[in-house]
């Protein structure tokens, strides 16, 4: 396997995903856009509001409000409350736009509940066969044994495409997965979401957006393993050898909102959540930060300014507009609930939005009626809550004060 043995961080070729081809182009009014930059479509998913189907900023400014950030360049952007689902502003919000390792949170939230984290497995070649060549890895080696725990670090951490594709092995293979991926976006009514491979590698007609970015992670964030391991800021991943005779090499998390890395500072209340880059996605990022009890997501995809660590900045800026805004403006969308947690009308997605999705995928768009009858969710001390069909809440105070505490402050 020579691609696994190159240390390769960015992941690179695949096809250019084809945008709606049906649906004709508006202006995209975000700052330094060219003439010959893709557009969004003039019809976008209109599920959580129909200003999120709009092309554009959505913004509604009350009173004392700052103005939004004007050194904002990213194609698409959303800024949201994770505690109420409030949407605060947010730019061509369901722009179906390639996800790069972001992708990686719908496969933590899919895969993660049904693996054991003490489970210990011994890794065969076939379980690295089909990883793309120039993919980001953390190191697993074949014929050697890891721990489900170690194999999520290398996951969250490092944005291993070889531990993405052992678990999925572990899961039942890649198929299988990308299936059960699909699935549980539907679930989510993360509509825009089209699942082609796993770990995000570019794959033609893998899309998401940065609307189903946020629900994908504020599903995530349910979980006390995914906020701990998207929390981890550095960990010991097992090297060579075996028992006692294990090296272990230290692995460094690549979101640098949480590290402080390569020219950036730690962002004050930080916590979580995945990066990704890509050839055809760029720069991708959804981070989650809290302060003074106010729990907020952030999505930016593929900024063009050209600025060192532009995805970073770039969502710095929102959250240091959003916690000052929080109060003090109207909410433009929602982050809608899990189709389980529903009864009633849902927002459809708008005609035409998913040319490019599967029969399933157009019909879970379609429904009005859910017959789920309740989620469990993780809440401060551990434990759980049922919550009843028609309503899904998130207790007010998420466990995520304690990981920012112990994180570094900017």
């Amino acid at each position: 396997m020579p691609a696994l043995k190159k240390s390769a961080v960015t992941v690179v070729s695949a096809t250019l995903l084809t945008m709606s081809a049906t649906a004709p182009a508006l202006a995209d009014d975000k700052p330094g856009s060219k003439p010959d930059d893709p557009k969004p479509p003039a019809q976008m998913s209109t599920v959580g509001g129909e200003r999120l189907g709009k092309s554009g900023t959505q913004v509604d400014l009350a009173g004392g409000a700052p103005v939004l950030p004007k050194d904002v360049t990213a194609r698409s952007w959303i800024v949201s409350d994770a505690e109420t689902g409030d949407v605060l502003a947010s730019h061509n919000a369901h722009w179906r736009l390639p996800p790069a390792s972001t992708l990686k949170m719908l496969f933590a939230d899919t895969v993660l509940p049904k693996l054991p984290k003490n489970q210990v497995y011994k890794v065969k070649d076939s379980d690295l066969a089909s990883v793309g060549e120039g993919s980001s890895l953390v190191g697993v080696k074949e014929d050697h044994t890891y721990k489900v725990h170690d194999l999520w670090l290398g996951v969250f951490l490092r944005s291993g495409n070889d531990a993405v594709h052992v678990l999925s092995e572990m899961n039942g293979g890649v198929p299988k997965t990308v299936k059960d991926m699909q699935k549980h976006a539907e679930e989510l009514q993360a509509l825009d979401t089209h699942v082609v491979s796993p770990d995000g590698y570019d794959a033609k007609n893998q899309v998401s957006s940065a609307y189903d970015l946020s629900l994908i992670a504020r599903s995530g964030l349910q979980k006390a393993d995914f906020r701990e391991y998207c929390s981890t800021a550095s960990a010991k991943f097992p090297g060579e050898g075996a028992g006692k005779k294990r090296d272990y090499f230290e692995i460094q998390n690549t979101n640098r909102l949480l590290t402080g890395d390569y020219g950036m500072d730690p962002y004050k209340g930080i916590a979580g959540v995945k990066n990704g880059n890509t050839t055809h996605a760029g720069a991708t990022f959804t981070g989650v930060a809290e302060r003074n009890g106010k729990v907020l997501l952030v999505t930016v995809m593929n900024p063009d300014s050209g600025e060192q660590n532009a995805v970073y900045k770039e969502t710095a800026r929102l959250f240091d507009w959003g916690f000052a805004a929080a109060g003090k403006t109207a909410p433009v969308g929602k982050l809608v609930k899990p189709e389980s947690a529903t009864s009633g009308k849902q927002g459809a997605p708008a005609p035409g939005k998913n040319s490019e999705a599967t029969p399933k995928t157009k019909a879970a768009a379609s429904k009005e009626e859910s017959s789920g009858v309740g989620i469990a969710l993780a809440v401060t001390g551990g434990a759980l809550a049922l919550i009843g069909a028609g309503v899904f809440l998130i207790k007010r105070r998420w466990p995520l004060p304690d990981l920012v505490r112990r994180l570094p402050r900017r």
